[in-house]
């Protein structure tokens, strides 16, 4: 068995991300693929690494919300650490998006570099390069891979007030 099959890549956060914002058991890896902007090999290798690591059920279909949720609280800040980075134009990411921007006001923005975003801040790159792209068809996933930046690279009141609503929207 490849070493590389079984190791899990910032995509699969995303990939698993995007099935509980889509909430569809019936959803194709071609569709996944589309709205995420992936080739299908991509997403069928990210449902292969999620199912092994046990956060997906039921032959693919089904995320394991409690352990993906444990996994984002005590992992993904360690796993897929990232500091914010050169000032640049993109889309708006942790607390500077909703729905913690309107929880924290802070003069201080970070954004996924992205060429078509509208909004000035600094760098955090995205688990994933086409995220920028795919969150602008789905405000839901959006939201959640932007309260998981706040938990990559927040202090202590944006990590736990992203975890909270991680919680209500995951569990």
């Amino acid at each position: 068995m490849n070493k590389d099959f079984r190791q899990m890549k910032p995509q699969d956060i995303v990939v698993l991300a995007k099935l509980i914002a889509i909430n569809d058991m019936d959803y194709t890896q071609m569709a996944l693929a589309e709205m995420l902007y992936m080739s299908q090999s991509e997403i069928s290798s990210s449902i292969s690494r999620s199912t092994y690591a046990g956060l997906l059920m039921n032959r693919g279909k089904e995320v394991n919300r409690k352990l993906f949720f444990d996994f984002i609280k005590y992992g993904l800040a360690v796993v897929f650490p990232q500091h914010p980075g050169a000032i640049v134009r993109g889309t708006l990411t942790a607390h500077s998006a909703p729905p913690l921007d309107m929880e924290i006001v802070s003069e201080e923005k970070y954004v996924w570099p992205y060429a078509k975003g509208r909004s000035r801040g600094q760098s955090i790159i995205p688990l994933y390069p086409t995220v920028p792209k795919a969150v602008a068809l789905d405000g839901n996933l959006h939201e959640l891979l932007a309260l998981m930046d706040a938990v990559r690279v927040g202090r202590a009141r944006e990590k736990n007030l992203a975890l909270a609503l991680l919680k209500n929207r995951i569990c």
